[in-house]
């Protein structure tokens, strides 16, 4: 489900912002780009993520701005420096290779520059960061809601015009073996040039024709998936996944229902269940 969040915090020291935003995916992929100083945190900050989302690709940016700029120490390991020239010349002696060392190309060496960063109040950082970041999340957790209730009445919509769908198949099915029942005589008293046929004899065709196509079972089950999707819906965390579940067994009955189809009406029924069945597969893959 999409979201977005932001919150800052600006006091005579410092500014502190965090944004917090998500889309759709399977399973919560959690991206976090912060400054070094709130790398301790991480773990904590993954946990108070999780606290308001389950599923989604979330990026979390959180950016700080000291306004008392407290300059860090920059050294230069002079040291470790020569022996890197030292090496590179010997290269160069050795194995004829042209020189085109550059100052950028010693500055990207492991361990040429030391910075020494000052010491910070960690329980301090951490409060300033973590109230922010509360804030940040419960309005990201708001615009999903919004959302959420957007999906909500959509679905509902869908399953209520699953619901018609299958109400439609159930009530065509007795006409379809009346249909058949009827072309079935007429045809054998065509073949039989009016003399007479035993009534049992049709009805045993036409049972074995009813026991072929029936899908009565398939419809029951149909009605009771989206009783439970509904029901579902109701709840409050964690119902994506078990939605996703039900989806797919109502798709599996519309299969069916199509597969057993012999009459041009229920076969169209079974398309529009099928059709709006993806829709709301498509639409659950935003729902925690």
């Amino acid at each position: 489900m999409t979201g977005f969040g932001r919150a800052e915090e600006i006091t005579d020291d410092y500014k502190l912002s965090v944004e917090i935003k998500s889309v759709n995916h399977r399973y919560l992929d959690l991206n976090i780009k912060m400054p070094r100083r709130f790398f301790p945190f991480e773990a904590e900050i993954r946990n108070i993520i999780k606290k308001y989302v389950s599923r989604g690709k979330v990026d979390l940016f959180i950016n700080y701005l000291d306004f008392k700029d407290k300059a860090s120490g920059v050294y230069l390991n002079k040291n470790i420096v020569k022996k890197y020239l030292d090496i590179g010349l010997e290269l160069c002696k050795e194995y004829r290779i042209v020189d085109d060392l550059k100052v950028s190309h010693l500055l990207n060496l492991p361990d040429v520059i030391s910075i020494d960063e000052p010491k910070l109040d960690e329980d301090k950082v951490k409060s300033q960061l973590f109230k922010v970041l509360e804030e940040a999340c419960k309005v990201f957790l708001g615009t999903r809601e919004s959302e959420g209730e957007k999906l909500f009445a959509d679905i509902n919509s869908k399953l209520e015009l699953l619901t018609d769908t299958a109400d439609n198949i159930k009530e065509r099915y007795p006409q379809v073996l009346e249909e058949y029942k009827s072309k079935l005589t007429l045809k054998v008293n065509e073949l039989l040039n009016g003399a007479s046929i035993e009534e049992n004899r049709i009805a045993t065709e036409v049972t074995l024709f009813a026991d072929k196509i029936c899908v009565d079972e398939e419809v029951v089950r149909l009605f009771s998936h989206i009783k439970a999707m509904n029901d579902e819906m109701k709840l409050d965390t964690g119902i994506g996944r078990k939605l996703d579940f039900l989806a797919q067994e109502m798709n599996r009955e519309a299969n069916t229902i199509l597969s057993k189809s012999t009459d041009l009406n229920i076969a169209n029924y079974a398309i529009i269940l099928k059709t709006e069945i993806e829709k709301i597969r498509e639409q659950i893959q935003n729902i925690e």
